[in-house]
């Protein structure tokens, strides 16, 4: 009767304790996710000493948008990755390669079509508004020419730029701009096996939307042209390519922009593309070059 006594008494003070230990661990996490916030919302347009312990004025020791981005997604990373890759079973693009014939009983891992894309008012990682595309989150898998490259460095690239003594309205400039994404060649560095779609093309408004396929599992990558706020009235084109699922690209959204942009400059247009000599860490996260 002792034992039974003591043993209950036991168990109760153990379960205290757990719960005491848990609600403690909760807490701290909370107050650390508060207090990492806070520095960033009040810290206005300078950037945040990074977490390696570097201080000082080193611009390299400061957080870019990413290195934020990649400190808040660890945590959710283990919960958001199999809702993200949940097969759904479909075929790949009419214009996929012939060796997509191999793989066409595999699941199509498409993952969800992003919101909010297009050109639409954001807000950067401070709060501030600006009009643009779709900012790049933390994973090396996006690019876009809308992210500050203040902020974001390694997701920013230059627009594109359309030549207008040979082109004279942006609708003309569109037009040239959907040929070189219709003649885009699905296969190419070996990339986009599973082929192409151009979603949307409004050449008034300054906007196209494609979605790309890969070969083998059908991960689908959103690539979007698009004239933004007072570049209605110059020859400046807006650029963004990022994949859906995962976290490395292994260089498939470089490749993508590149092939175009080389495309687009054998045209007359500025468009520089994606150098290693500006994206190094890209480069070496995602094992390419280019």
């Amino acid at each position: 009767e002792y034992f039974t006594i003591g043993l209950q008494i036991f168990t109760i003070l153990l379960n205290t304790i757990t719960m005491n230990l848990i609600t403690t661990i909760a807490l701290a996490s909370i107050s650390s996710s508060v207090a990492f916030t806070g520095v960033h919302l009040t810290t206005g347009s300078s950037r945040v000493a990074a977490l390696n312990g570097k201080t000082g004025g080193d611009d390299d020791a400061m957080l870019t948008r990413r290195e934020t981005l990649e400190s808040w997604f660890v945590g959710a990373a283990a919960v958001s990755v199999g809702f993200l890759a949940s097969p759904e079973e479909a075929k790949a693009f009419p214009n996929k390669i012939s060796e997509s014939e191999k793989y066409k009983d595999r699941p199509r891992q498409h993952g969800s079509k992003p919101s909010k894309i297009g050109v639409a008012m954001r807000k950067d990682m401070y709060g501030g508004e600006y009009l643009g595309l779709k900012p790049c989150g933390a994973a090396p898998n996006c690019f876009c020419s809308t992210d500050d490259i203040e902020d974001s460095p390694d997701t920013n690239i230059p627009p594109f730029k359309w030549p207008t003594k040979e082109l004279s309205s942006r609708e003309d400039a569109f037009q040239q701009l959907y040929e070189v994404v219709k003649a885009y060649e699905p296969g190419q560095s070996d990339i986009d096996g599973g082929g192409f779609d151009i979603v949307t093309f409004d050449p008034k408004a300054g906007y196209i939307y494609a979605q790309f396929e890969s070969l083998k599992n059908g991960y689908v990558d959103d690539l979007e042209f698009a004239i933004v706020g007072d570049e209605k009235d110059n020859n400046v084109v807006q650029v963004r390519s990022s994949s859906r699922i995962g976290w490395s690209d292994y260089g498939v959204n470089a490749k993508r922009i590149n092939y175009l942009a080389n495309a687009l400059r054998a045209k007359g247009w500025d468009a520089t593309g994606v150098e290693l000599k500006t994206h190094q860490r890209y480069a070496e996260d995602n094992g390419v070059t280019f």
